[in-house]
């Protein structure tokens, strides 16, 4: 069951086109009570919150789900752009909202592999790779009651993150699509632990994720750690928060020893570091 945010984690913050607040280091979240149509911005990558009592009722995107307590929330993808109109149904009455996306805020990053298996694939490793996307893919879709608290827990004992969430990535001088998780900086064999309760839904080696674990914490909310040495777990255990599911290694396309983690809510990249817990 979900848990929510203490009143010690919430910052609030203005917007010139309406209210918001962060959860750890970025959930936004809109006013309790706020005026009609409500209008809202949001960088790529994070999540709006929209809290209000008796709400029974999230929607957007043509879809519908069940509110966190008294809670919506939306993830904004991190290639999203333009505007999303979201819904919340409370005591009877239908509230909208638009959230305008922010302009994309991140940078470029160049990353020099020793050679250019992963970078100019040949036809049998692209064959592959796309089979593992089509599997990774169907994940997205799964949805269930949620077994996770926020904010989510660390995925190693110590966080040495090397900012990377959202840049552009460029290996070997040939641009990439955009990192889609933040990598940490750890030495080989370090534990990776599960950053809350769930699933295992996959745990296998991927061409470009190398050793990989994907874990279905309900609700849609999936968390990945790739490019592990050694994986500790398999397809249908149930994990706790801070059980061990591998340990840190550099497999896949990685340049040296680090762990890749990654956030998906209802199959929008999230900056893992808004679920994270702030010091």
């Amino acid at each position: 069951m979900l848990r929510f945010p203490s009143p010690s984690l919430l910052r609030t913050i203005a917007h010139a086109a309406g209210y918001a607040a962060t959860i750890g280091a970025g959930v936004a979240l809109a006013a309790a009570d706020p005026p009609a149509a409500t209008r809202l911005s949001a960088r790529p990558g994070t999540v709006v919150r929209w809290s209000a009592p008796e709400t029974s009722e999230c929607r957007v995107d043509g879809r519908s789900y069940p509110p966190h307590g008294e809670t919506c929330y939306f993830g904004v993808d991190l290639e999203r752009t333009g505007e999303i109109a979201i819904e919340r149904l409370r005591a009877g009455e239908v509230d909208r909202a638009t959230v305008r996306i922010g302009d994309y805020p991140y940078t470029v990053q160049n990353v020099t592999l020793p050679t250019d298996k992963h970078v100019e694939l040949a036809p049998a490793d692209l064959a592959r790779s796309e089979r593992e996307r089509v599997r990774i893919d169907a994940l997205w879709t799964r949805e269930g009651p949620p077994h996770f608290e926020l904010p989510i827990k660390a995925p190693l004992a110590r966080l040495q993150s090397q900012g990377s969430f959202g840049k552009r990535r460029v290996f070997n001088g040939q641009p990439r699509s955009p990192h889609s998780g933040e990598d940490y900086r750890a030495t080989t064999g370090t534990p990776v632990l599960a950053a809350a309760p769930g699933v295992v839904a996959l745990a296998e080696e991927h061409f470009f994720g190398g050793n990989s674990v994907f874990i279905d914490h309900g609700d849609g909310l999936f968390t990945m750690y790739l490019h592990l040495s050694q994986i500790a777990v398999k397809p249908g255990q149930e994990v706790r928060a801070g059980d061990r599911v591998g340990l840190v290694g550099a497999t896949g396309r990685a340049s040296g020893p680090h762990l890749h983690f990654g956030v998906r809510w209802r199959g929008a990249r999230i900056d893992p570091a808004v679920l994270l817990a702030s010091d």
